[in-house]
């Protein structure tokens, strides 16, 4: 199974959401980006779950980001799959995402502010922006 680091992104309505730890988290309208890891044993097929957990739902959120593929405020726009076995890169990813942080959504296990993060546009261009300038190849799917 290839392996990786992926970003989510999602179009939300304004909506107050519980999640895991964090507790009750206001999220205003707009576009937000996700950065994940995909370097476990499964690879990309975690993107596939996150996937399935938008057009589906769970009943029992494993991750931040399952409470909001699960709610009908959030919809998942695309996946954008970085390929390569480098356990670093959804940090550095991460790190230089120019939206504004949704403080310790996503980072329980490294040592980022955040892996979530709130555009008022749709962050396509900077996600692939971001990519390109670490010099990485990437894969874009828009999800329907």
């Amino acid at each position: 199974m290839d392996k990786g680091s992926y970003c989510l992104i999602l179009a939300g309505g304004e909506s107050c959401i519980t999640i895991g730890s964090l507790g009750g988290t206001w999220f205003p309208q707009g576009w937000y980006v996700y950065c994940g890891s995909a370097q476990g044993p499964g690879g990309f097929a975690r993107v596939r779950r996150h996937v399935r957990v938008f057009k589906t739902g769970v009943s029992s959120p494993t991750w931040h980001i399952d409470h909001l593929l699960s709610s009908p405020a959030f919809s998942l726009a695309a996946a954008v799959c970085i390929p390569g076995y480098d356990p670093e890169t959804e940090c550095h990813v991460a790190s230089l995402l120019s939206g504004r942080p949704c403080p310790g959504f996503g980072c329980s296990d490294c040592r980022c502010h955040s892996h979530l993060f709130f555009y008022p546009e749709d962050p396509k261009d900077d996600v692939l922006s971001v990519i390109q300038s670490l010099g990485l190849p990437a894969a874009i799917k828009t999800i329907n």
